[in-house]
């Protein structure tokens, strides 16, 4: 084999390398659709199924997390009544909640819900449960009645 030849054919096989561990992280970590997806088949869960039953699924079950998506719900106070990621969280009015950065997480997510009814957050900082990093985080959620269900996505 020719040395041009040569490098050029380690030069493919390095670029396709990095391809392909590009797309293996990008696998473990949810899309903006699929976040979407979720709110929307949790919001569903909510209304078939009434709050408790949905709120102890979205918090102890399996059905509404995948990889580092999870569903969270929280009232128009900004009490927290389900969390995938933080069962602790549960019952806890986080309405003053900062990131550390300070920027408030709560008050803009419940004005989303009381003014447009679903759409994208502003990002915020959060801990990524499956990196354990805070980082950088955008959130699509959905009201449903009087409370909204929420999924995040991690930006790296």
């Amino acid at each position: 084999m020719k040395p041009f030849s040569l490098l050029k054919a380690l030069l493919s096989a390095t670029a396709m390398s990095f391809l392909m561990a590009g797309a293996a992280q990008a696998a473990e970590q949810g899309t903006a659709a699929e976040a979407e997806a979720m709110v929307h088949k949790a919001a569903a869960f909510v209304k078939a199924n009434g709050p408790e039953k949905a709120f102890e699924e979205f918090t102890n079950g399996k059905s509404f997390k995948d990889r580092d998506l999870y569903i969270y719900a929280y009232d128009m106070t900004g009490k927290n009544v389900a969390h995938g990621a933080n069962p602790k969280l549960v019952g806890k009015n986080l309405i003053g909640l900062k990131d550390p950065d300070g920027k408030l997480l709560l008050p803009p997510l419940v004005e989303l819900a009381k003014t447009k009814g679903s759409g994208w957050s502003e990002p915020f900082k959060f801990r990524n449960p499956t990196s354990e990093k805070m980082e950088e985080k955008v959130a699509y959620i959905e009201r449903v009645g009087d409370i909204f269900v929420g999924c995040g996505i991690y930006k790296k």
